[in-house]
């Protein structure tokens, strides 16, 4: 699974002021990509599926993203003074020159398609293609344009906005999918908050709002694709249909899925329709079952401590806990499939590397007072999106079941494959393990 070091992040300069950019690969041809208006290229860097989603276009493309001005780590903008989206637009041409960009295509997601809508319509000598994904000519619904946001609840989302801005409100609608998953709910509150503050936000939204750009779609002249799910519950169907029946020979596509987040779901099916889009050749489906060492960890006499120490602090120890354990994942090669409470799910290209980045998390997490156990299995493992399924999954759950406080147990299987790299065992002897045929004979990390 791809996955890649943060770029360095660099500024190009305008008469206007500095935009922060990154360059990701060095593929044959430049692909600009468009955030929405919430947006910073330090902090996406920190969430997984975004670091694979843009290794995964550079493997065609050499990426080109932005903060632009007003957000992230690009220079402020002044909030009684927006500048119009025709400024705005000025920061993909200003990035393209500053990274030696003559002609690219451009992939706008959110309120970054109508940037993108704009700049391909208005510069077609410069833009080699535009792809929009969730994305739309208008949001605020209209008597001949029916499936945006009810103008007279525009005034109260606007409200609401201001006021939760930086909690992680509305992931139910922008990202149901990983909704319930704490981890990627405070990441995705952090970078809301490091994106702009809460009334800045509200401003560029309710700017976003006004916008009508259904009269530039026909000047578009430009190879398009237009790429929206069907479940999308922010920005509706209705609005990709209406995008690829006014922009001249576009090419529409409808993904499954229910999210807005770009970067997450089935990102897989998006991606490939753009490589094919762009280069003409459909990647191979990469498959849905891979070997891998799954790892379990659960940390001991956990209800009995949250009761002890009381809600508040049982957090703080859970937020020190994942903060631990998030280097010595990256250290290790592993990959966090998700948080489960008390513990993580996480996935090894390597038993070794799995076995000792177990005993690494059991070591450090002793700093604070509390212990974890650790289970592993190497087996066939399904792939369904971010997670992970099948026996080996369960069967590594199980082994973890087994292990005691600051223990580190595995199957045979691990034992096996990880011969001649100086690991020592302790022999636990067979086991049922619920859920699962047959005995099991497990074994005891030493040392």
């Amino acid at each position: 699974m791809l996955r890649a070091v943060q770029p360095e992040t660099r500024y190009a300069r305008s008469k206007d002021g500095h935009v922060a950019y990154q360059v990701v690969g060095d593929g044959p041809l430049d692909l600009v990509f468009i955030p929405s208006w919430a947006s910073n290229v330090e902090v996406m860097w920190e969430e997984p599926s975004i670091a694979r989603f843009f290794p995964r276009l550079s493997t065609f493309s050499r990426v080109l993203c932005f903060d632009k001005r007003g957000t992230g780590v690009s220079d402020p903008v002044p909030l009684a003074a927006l500048p119009t989206l025709e400024q705005w637009m000025d920061d993909v041409r200003t990035v393209m020159e500053a990274a030696g960009s003559k002609r690219a295509a451009l992939l706008g997601t959110h309120e970054g398609g109508q940037m993108a809508i704009l700049f391909a319509a208005t510069y077609p000598e410069r833009t080699s293609a535009l792809i929009l994904v969730d994305t739309c000519a208008r949001h605020v619904r209209d008597v001949d344009y029916p499936w945006g946001l009810p103008a007279d609840r525009v005034p109260a989302f606007l409200q609401r906005l201001e006021q939760v801005w930086g909690t992680g409100s509305y992931l139910d609608i922008f990202a149901p999918s990983v909704a319930h998953d704490e981890r990627f709910r405070r990441w995705f509150a952090r970078s809301q908050r490091l994106s702009s503050g809460p009334r800045a936000a509200a401003t560029m939204h309710a700017a976003y709002l006004e916008r009508d750009l259904r009269g530039v779609l026909p000047s578009i002249r430009v190879p398009t694709l237009v790429l929206h799910r069907t479940g999308n519950r922010y920005i509706r169907v209705g609005h990709g249909r209406y995008l690829a029946e006014h922009i001249p020979g576009a090419k529409y596509v409808e993904l499954p899925g229910e999210d807005h987040l770009v970067m997450v779901g089935d990102t897989e099916t998006m991606l490939g329709e753009i490589e094919e889009f762009l280069t003409g050749v459909r990647p191979l489906p990469e498959s849905d079952r891979v070997l891998a060492t799954v790892l379990f960890t659960d940390i001991v006499t956990s209800t009995a401590r949250s009761a002890q120490v009381g809600d508040r602090r049982w957090k703080d120890l859970l937020d020190q806990h994942d903060t631990l354990i998030r280097p010595e994942l990256e250290r290790h090669r592993g990959r966090l499939v998700k948080n489960t409470g008390d513990g993580i799910l996480a996935t090894f290209d390597g038993p070794a590397r799995a076995i000792r980045c177990a005993q690494a998390i059991a070591t450090s997490v002793k700093s604070l007072g509390i212990e974890v156990r650790a289970g592993l299995h190497t087996g066939e493992v399904e792939l369904r999106g971010e997670d992970v399924t099948g026996m080996g999954v369960n069967i590594a759950a199980r082994v973890m079941d087994a292990a005691g406080p600051g223990e580190v147990v595995v199957s045979s299987t691990v034992k096996d494959l990880v011969a001649g790299s100086g690991l020592r065992f302790a022999d636990r002897g067979t086991h049922d393990l619920r859920g699962v045929p047959g005995e099991w004979r497990l074994f005891a990390v030493e040392g």
